[in-house]
């Protein structure tokens, strides 16, 4: 059974809670349950990590490499400017494939939202079609794997 990993970045906890217009009402936990459902029916595995520490997104990032198929990556605000997790992917997509993904529309956001460091090392940037955005990514990554 192939095996991915969801990787939720900075205030992504605070989903549910935090600017319900943007990123809806819904918790992560409930999300992840719902990403549950729809990959085991897809025959697939997975596992979830969200931090708000960039060391710890590095570390799972090099870490994935071993034990996951695929990996879908929301990294939130570092999305614009991590360059450590950009080179974590990077130093790793040789391995697996990474898709980013964002429930809002990062594109018609305020001006520094326009920017993505990862998007070069990403096989595809899934952008504002809200948990859906999750969903899109397991289905690109069913096909890539």
């Amino acid at each position: 059974m192939k095996k991915i990993l969801v990787i939720n970045g900075p205030n992504l906890n605070m989903t549910g809670i935090r600017k319900k217009d943007v990123y809806g009402a819904e918790t992560l936990r409930q999300i992840n349950d719902e990403l549950k459902i729809y990959a085991k029916a897809r025959s697939l595995k997975i596992d979830f990590f969200q931090s708000n520490h960039e060391g710890d997104l590095v570390d799972i990032i090099q870490e994935s490499r071993n034990n996951y198929n695929g990996v879908i990556i929301n990294a939130g605000a570092y999305t614009h400017y991590s360059y450590a997790i950009r080179d974590a992917i990077e130093a790793v997509n040789d391995f697996l494939p990474f898709v980013e993904v964002h429930m809002s529309d990062i594109h018609n956001r305020e001006e520094f939202r326009k920017n993505s460091v990862i998007t070069d090392v990403c096989k595809k940037q899934i952008c504002s079609f809200g948990k859906d955005s999750y969903k899109m990514g397991i289905d690109l990554l069913l096909e890539i794997m």
